[in-house]
């Protein structure tokens, strides 16, 4: 599978962007060292700024590629979510029972990641970390409704689907697939979050993972 994830070509949506960052050295090295950053100082106090003091580069060629620095984390968050839909489709492909594929999936998406070698600039391992705590920061904002129209969620949507799609395979009759899939996904990253900040109120630790708990729940919800 990582041979194949090498040679695939993750497609983020153009309005996100004004300069694909994948084209050219200085756009990956925008991905990398904004993903360090963001993790070592956070998104609130995270700008193009220090990003091009990291990089050695002027503020301006940073705006060259993204608006502002929304716009560039929701480039980041596509960009897993695109990634994970990758991992989904390959990981679960050669499994034929309805409950394995969901058991996996439900894994996938509520494991720790690990930082996949085959992706020179992008350190997934770090990038999940963003995702944990800044991915809701994407939508929720005023301009949600003009961004999603504009296809700014479309990854992320697919995803869910994807999901919901297992769930419905594993019972016709669940009356809510869609909001059970997206639970799954943003609830996890909650779990994550309290587990390593806030661990009184979660039984997510060491020995007990937010896939054991999510795959518990579904299947006593979906048999």
């Amino acid at each position: 599978m990582r041979v194949i994830l090498s040679n695939v070509k993750l497609r983020i949506n153009e309005n996100i962007y004004l300069k694909d960052p994948e084209t050219t050295p200085l756009g990956r090295k925008i991905l990398s060292q904004s993903i360090l950053l963001i993790d070592e100082v956070g998104f609130e106090a995270f700008t193009f700024k220090k990003l091009g003091q990291k990089i050695q580069s002027n503020e301006s060629s940073i705006y060259r590629y993204f608006e502002n620095k929304h716009k560039l984390l929701i480039y980041l968050t596509s960009w897993y979510w695109s990634w994970m839909e990758y991992r989904l489709v390959f990981e679960t492909a050669n499994l034929v029972n309805p409950h394995d594929r969901l058991k996996k999936t439900i894994t996938l998406f509520t494991e720790e990641i690990k930082d996949d070698i085959t992706t020179e600039h992008i350190n997934e391992s770090v990038l999940q970390r963003i995702i944990i705590t800044d991915f809701t920061k994407t939508f929720l904002t005023k301009e949600v409704d003009e961004e999603n129209k504009n296809g700014f969620f479309q990854i992320y949507k697919r995803v869910i689907l994807r999901i919901s799609g297992i769930i419905k395979e594993v019972n016709p009759d669940y009356p809510y697939p869609e909001s059970l899939s997206s639970n799954i996904v943003e609830g996890s990253l909650h779990q994550h979050f309290l587990g390593q900040h806030i661990q009184t109120i979660t039984n997510c630790n060491n020995s007990v993972s937010p896939a054991d708990f999510y795959i518990d729940m579904v299947c006593k919800i979906l048999k």
